[in-house]
């Protein structure tokens, strides 16, 4: 994403937190972030297209860092996924979005609706992949329904832990008490065989998600981040580094990934091999053939 763009996107978010999503017109957005109405239709189809912009940016990052906690260690800990759920429910704060989603619940826009049904899907999808890798096989019958439940569970939790104390606090409590509460749920349920919900429908909930599964990502993000670190300084470092992002939105946001931009990218990255890791390219490469393959 080039710069502008991403100006365009952080002044509107500024906006969205400071006047409400409804209530900020597109004019404000052009006098406040200083483009045209050209540039912005350009960028953005209409306003709703650039608040759900802004949030896969936000959840590019958050998805970045969320991985990079499981770099080198044992994705089994129930430490590390407790440190990645800190890390969620802190950029929740940060950029403030439990306020726009509840501007989206009360809006009439289908498409916006739709957006953060998906994503509410995916979470709920991350949870039930970390959860068998943190449980184990066995109990893959019963996890979607334990990842629902601890959802659940954490949102309430978090809201009103924070209302009796301070809005403040810190969220570690909160957030440990509800992933202890959800280790005992999942031994209980396994125990008892109950099953709610069929895990496989998570297919059909999310049918243009099924090769973005948790191991591809992990592995697609490690290699782009290995890449990148390559980079170092070098002049090159911008359009590569835009380059390797193309590739990594492309392949686990589009609703249909297009090879052969994909391929054409990975084309002019090998142009660069003097300055890239080659060994780190032909990995990036074959994630790619993998992902078309399936």
């Amino acid at each position: 994403m080039n710069d502008r763009k991403q100006h365009v996107i952080k002044m509107a978010h500024q906006l969205f937190v400071e006047k409400g999503f409804q209530a900020t017109s597109i004019q404000d957005i052009l006098d406040y972030s200083g483009i045209s109405k050209g540039t912005f239709y350009n960028y953005f189809s209409s306003k709703s297209e650039l608040l759900m912009a802004l949030f896969r940016t936000i959840h590019k990052q958050l998805e970045k860092e969320r991985n990079e906690l499981l770099i080198g260690q044992d994705p089994s800990n129930i430490e590390i996924f407790i440190k990645q759920i800190e890390l969620q429910m802190r950029a929740n704060k940060t950029h403030k979005l439990i306020f726009l989603f509840e501007e989206v619940l009360v809006s009439n826009d289908t498409d916006l609706k739709q957006f953060m049904k998906k994503g509410q899907l995916l979470m709920i999808r991350w949870v039930y992949e970390r959860f068998i890798d943190i449980f184990g096989e066995s109990k893959r019958p019963y996890l979607l329904d334990c990842a629902i439940m601890f959802i659940g569970i954490l949102h309430h939790n978090l809201r009103y832990y924070t209302l009796a104390y301070d809005s403040n606090t810190s969220i570690h409590q909160a957030v440990r008490y509800s992933v202890e509460r959800a280790a005992k749920i999942v031994e209980d349920v396994s125990e008892a065989g109950d099953q709610l919900i069929k895990p496989e429908l998570l297919d059909s909930w999310l049918p243009d998600c099924n090769k973005a599964n948790q191991t591809f990502q992990q592995k697609l993000c490690q290699a782009i981040t290995d890449l990148k670190k390559s980079l170092n300084c070098h002049e090159e470092k911008p359009r590569c580094t835009e380059l390797l992002e193309f590739i990594q939105d492309e392949l686990l946001h589009a609703r249909n990934p297009r090879k052969f931009l994909i391929e054409s990218a990975l084309s002019s990255l090998k142009d660069s091999r003097d300055f890239l890791n080659e060994k780190q390219l032909q990995t990036l490469a074959q994630l790619v053939t993998h992902y078309f393959a399936q």
